[in-house]
């Protein structure tokens, strides 16, 4: 349904009343804005009532209102230009305070992935990860600082973890050589979808290798791809992904294998607080 809304719209049109014509007109060409209206706002735009905007999501197959609005949201998230976004930023947030607006949005953002998140498919991803021979790890443009994230604490944890650098196809791709069914790859991914993570996991796949891919719909390019599905809750405010659930996600994952290898911890922290006390990397207490 949510790939396919923009067709439906143009599939049912002739079929419409005058009111639910002026919806759609509105849609397909400002989905943008439409996006985070109220079905009240977007009535009063068009010049219709509430109960007709209601009545046209359910039309089109939607539970309600709520559920059509995220629809077009997941589509306008991958589409979106990043003045388009800037743009969006005064109606999102309107009068408010940014501070508790912003926050407030990012609270959200962790309870949807607390609920959507399948604790089946994450501690599957566990196992895979502790079971893996090496690991590597993906994600580019905004999603890069995840991927390094991961990638720090792994690297604690595990002898052999690589983070994959995404520059080009075949520098990508030869990166990937040596990969076989022992290995897992982790990929990052949200809107705007990486087209070089895409490459990467479907390349691992086909080469039988485990694919955890974490990103914030089944629908996300690089969902396809994934023997383990991770989901997490991101979206856009200005030019800025939201990235709190997706961190928190990690942070879980991270925790889950650290107490798991609890044992190999302890020594491999032995021996770093000893160099990190030798060269003087940390600020010591004065006390």
């Amino acid at each position: 349904m949510k790939n396919e809304i923009f067709n439906i719209l143009k599939e049912k049109y002739n079929d419409m009343s005058k009111g639910h014509k002026k919806i759609a007109d509105y849609l397909l060409e400002h989905y943008d804005k439409a996006s985070f209206m109220t079905a009240s706002k977007l009535g009063s735009t068009v010049g219709i009532s509430e109960s007709t905007v209601v009545r046209f999501a359910t039309e089109l197959g939607f539970d309600g209102y709520p559920s059509f609005q995220q629809s077009i949201r997941d589509i306008m998230r991958t589409r979106l230009t990043s003045i388009q976004r800037i743009e969006i930023a005064s109606t999102q947030i309107g009068n408010e305070d940014i501070l508790d607006k912003v926050l407030d949005l990012d609270i959200e953002r962790i309870e949807l992935t607390k609920e959507q998140t399948s604790k089946k498919e994450f501690y599957s991803s566990v196992e895979t990860i502790l079971n893996a021979k090496k690991i590597y790890i993906i994600g580019s443009r905004s999603a890069e600082p995840l991927a390094r994230f991961l990638n720090y604490y792994f690297n604690v944890m595990f002898e052999d973890v690589k983070l994959l650098n995404a520059s080009g196809t075949s520098e990508l791709l030869q990166q990937l050589f040596h990969i076989d069914k022992n290995d897992v790859v982790i990929g990052i991914s949200f809107p705007r979808y990486s087209k070089q993570t895409a490459i990467a996991l479907k390349y691992a796949l086909s080469m039988n290798a485990n694919v955890i891919s974490v990103t914030d719909s089944e629908f996300s390019p690089i969902a396809e791809f994934a023997t383990h599905l991770l989901l997490a809750r991101s979206d856009m405010l200005s030019f800025v992904d939201s990235f709190v659930a997706p961190l928190s996600l990690l942070n879980a994952l991270i925790i889950a294998i650290s107490i798991k290898k609890q044992e190999d911890l302890k020594s491999n922290f032995e021996r770093l607080e000893q160099i990190w006390d030798e060269h003087d990397v940390y600020e010591k207490s004065k006390d």
